[in-house]
């Protein structure tokens, strides 16, 4: 019986716990690129780079505050940054909207078209990004690093394996919660909030009916500055900034979308999770967690690792591949928002 809660506990300190923040972290994100879709209907390829820009922002008055000794305490000062960097982001979204993306708009432009100026927006993000704040990793996390840490779990159970929870894999949850749930009461129970859904499931009728898509898109593309500045903010917090990273990101978080079904809130969430769990459970190397579980010649030789971490995004593009063969429209099939 000790075997076996030592290896719990281990599962759970390096896959459950990472998988978890990991997975709420790519849930936000996929919501913006969803949302964009089911309302806007094009894959807008600069969401990672938008999640950096407001990441940075987030950043940059963050140490704007520390420098005025303003905290939160044991919480980081970047939740203090965090509206505004929100309103900056949606600003530069909105402004990027009106530069590229409505010209196109009125031309009733395919598709494919607002995708290739989404990844000349992208690039164009990064490029800024990285002239502001530098390409290389930024720290900007203060407060207390842990809730629990496995030495204090040890102490608390006798046991051999302990779980370590950062205090911001606890802020990524319980924000990812709150968020979720103020998006679909929004979408669901408010008057703006259904204009979108009806904008989206048939704007020609929308039109007549008198919603304004002008309002439609404003606020489509308000709230999908504010996910992405959110799950960008959280996911420095937990790892670090670095442009590129948020580059990088941009593979996982549109394999969530498209696993739970492009165009649909709840498929992202569930795409969201299915991607982190099998990047981390493919990656994780099993011989301590075996060792609890097996006798130990079985367990002797090699790390039981199924790939390198250095592979952890080509498990998203596999599972991607996958589902775009077998089960295009996704997990919950993509039906607007």
């Amino acid at each position: 019986m000790q075997d076996l809660m030592n290896a719990f506990a281990l599962f759970s300190n390096f896959v459950l716990v990472p998988a978890i923040a990991y997975g709420s972290q790519l849930a936000l994100g996929a919501l913006g690129v969803t949302l964009v879709f089911g309302i806007l209907r094009f894959s807008n390829f600069a969401h990672g780079d938008t999640m950096a820009f407001g990441t940075m922002i987030t950043i940059l008055i963050t140490w704007w505050f520390q420098s005025l000794g303003l905290s939160l305490g044991p919480l980081p000062t970047a939740l203090l940054a965090l509206p505004f960097a929100i309103v900056l982001c949606a600003v530069f979204v909105l402004l990027t909207d009106r530069v590229v993306y409505k010209f196109y708009r009125e031309k009733k432009a395919e598709p494919v078209i607002y995708l290739i100026a989404s990844v000349g927006v992208m690039f164009v993000t990064n490029g800024i990004v990285r002239f502001i704040i530098g390409p290389d990793d930024q720290n900007f996390a203060d407060g207390e690093r842990f809730i629990i840490k496995a030495r204090e779990f040890k102490q608390m159970t006798g046991l051999s394996e302990g779980i370590s929870i950062k205090v911001s894999q606890g802020l990524t949850v319980v924000t990812m919660i709150v968020v979720v749930a103020a998006l679909f009461w929004f979408l669901n129970k408010t008057r703006t909030g259904k204009s979108m859904r009806a904008y989206s499931d048939n704007e020609d009728l929308a039109l007549l009916s008198g919603i304004s898509p002008d309002k439609v898109v404003a606020v489509t593309w308000i709230i999908a500055a504010a996910l992405a500045t959110i799950a960008g903010t959280l996911y420095g917090l937990d790892k670090s900034f670095k442009p590129f990273t948020y580059f990088q990101l941009l593979l996982p978080i549109f394999a969530s979308a498209i696993v739970g079904g492009l165009g649909n809130p709840l498929g992202a969430i569930a795409g969201a999770f299915v991607i982190a769990f099998s990047e981390i459970l493919v990656t994780y190397a099993y011989k301590r967690f075996a060792g609890y579980l097996l006798p130990e010649d079985w367990t002797s030789g090699g790390l039981l690792q199924l790939l390198s971490t250095d592979y952890k995004f080509a498990v998203s593009f596999i599972i991607l591949l996958l589902v775009l063969l077998f089960r295009p429209t996704g997990i919950f099939k993509g039906t607007g928002v």
